[in-house]
């Protein structure tokens, strides 16, 4: 039985008369930059985020950027950044001149250690970047403390996170000073195309962001600053609008999923570490939006051509961390030693997880993982 790594048409199938009404109504207006359907977006996301501020981009890359051209880092500054993570995170850094500082990250969440944090921060840290991968909150509030004790502002990367809470219930990407997202279409919440949103509860921070995405233009045609060409367009915006009521029932779609690929690991007892949503092992309400289900097994390649042989799809995220790419090479921080992401790099296999899968589907992937592993361990 083949079972796609993702089907975005499924999901258009089920909202097409909604989307295609509001492309037409966009194409009709002819108001394609900004406007009213940006407005919505922007106010609906801030409600649903628990921010006083959103702001629609361009692309969670450009969120990342805009965030550190707001905060005038550059040249001689650094950015500390976990080295398992999309290369986004660290291309951010090294485009406004600035250099990133790895480190890693912790083997249970895979998400940011906050003690390799603490001990990579110098007088020249200018920023702390904890991303929340695959959909599961890094440790804010260990991050928090560091990050106030030093004085050093934090920028959320929740590009894989829209939604996913916190322990204490608030959302990421309200939690550090900023927080960054993406809509790009294999999201949990995607866009036709490339688009972005930043957050922030600093009003100040706010009218500066809305100034960086449109070249630093206020008012019009006058430039205090330069920014650059980070808007939004307003038919991604109304897509957007389209598909947010729908974002909690694809996120229960997806923790629904998760949990039979738990139940059915567990049944199976095979040699693989399945994710864990540390806070609701902990007791606290379940935050985990699985953006990816990702395992981390032994022999990962051999696997994943066994999986695409049997029709079945899946994404190494991800197979080089950053110390060890080439664009990299004269990063300073490159040099150290990452065991954990290393290990994580070589094993991590992501599965399909979104919300249109059958549970029949599900058991066949793991059905498949099974009678491999047996087999070659036998």
């Amino acid at each position: 039985m083949p079972v796609p790594l993702l089907d975005l048409k499924l999901q258009y199938r089920a909202l097409k008369t909604e989307l295609d009404a509001a492309l037409i109504r966009v194409a009709s207006s002819q108001a394609l930059i900004l406007g009213p359907d940006v407005d919505a977006l922007e106010r609906d996301c801030a409600a649903y985020l628990g921010v006083k501020h959103a702001i629609g981009v361009s692309s969670g890359t450009d969120a990342l950027v805009m965030a550190m051209m707001a905060l005038n880092i550059g040249p001689g500054d650094e950015v500390i950044t976990p080295t398992f993570s999309f290369f986004a995170t660290a291309g951010a850094v090294v485009r406004v001149g600035a250099t990133p500082v790895f480190v890693d990250v912790d083997p249970i969440t895979m998400n940011v250690s906050p003690d390799a944090i603490a001990a990579a921060i110098t007088p020249r840290t200018k920023a702390i970047v904890p991303v929340h991968l695959f959909g599961q909150s890094a440790d804010m509030d260990a991050i928090m403390a560091i990050a106030n004790e030093h004085g050093i502002p934090v920028v959320e990367d929740a590009a894989q996170a829209i939604g996913t809470q916190y322990k204490d219930g608030r959302r990421v990407g309200s939690i550090g000073l900023m927080g960054c997202f993406s809509f790009y279409p294999t999201k949990n919440l995607g866009a036709f195309g490339d688009a972005g949103l930043m957050t922030t509860n600093d009003d100040a921070l706010a009218i500066k962001l809305k100034q960086l995405r449109n070249h630093g233009m206020e008012p019009r045609y006058y430039h205090s600053f330069v920014g650059g060409n980070f808007r939004i367009d307003a038919i991604q915006a109304a897509v957007l609008n389209v598909k947010l009521p729908h974002l909690a029932s694809w996120h229960e779609g997806r923790r629904r999923n998760a949990a039979i690929y738990d139940r059915l690991f567990a049944e199976a007892d095979l040699p693989v570490v399945t994710p864990i949503n540390a806070y609701a092992a902990s007791g606290f309400p379940d935050v985990h939006i699985y953006n990816q289900y990702t395992i981390v097994v032994d022999g990962r390649d051999a696997l994943r051509a066994h999986l695409q042989s049997a029709g079945i799809g899946t994404e190494v995220y991800y197979p080089v961390p950053f110390h060890r790419q080439e664009c990299f090479r004269d990063v300073p921080s490159s040099r150290n030693a990452f065991p954990v992401s290393d290990h994580l790099a070589a094993r991590v296999l992501s599965l399909p997880i979104f919300p249109e899968l059958q549970p029949e589907q599900l058991e066949e992937v793991v059905a498949t993982i099974a009678e491999y592993l047996r087999t070659t361990t036998a």
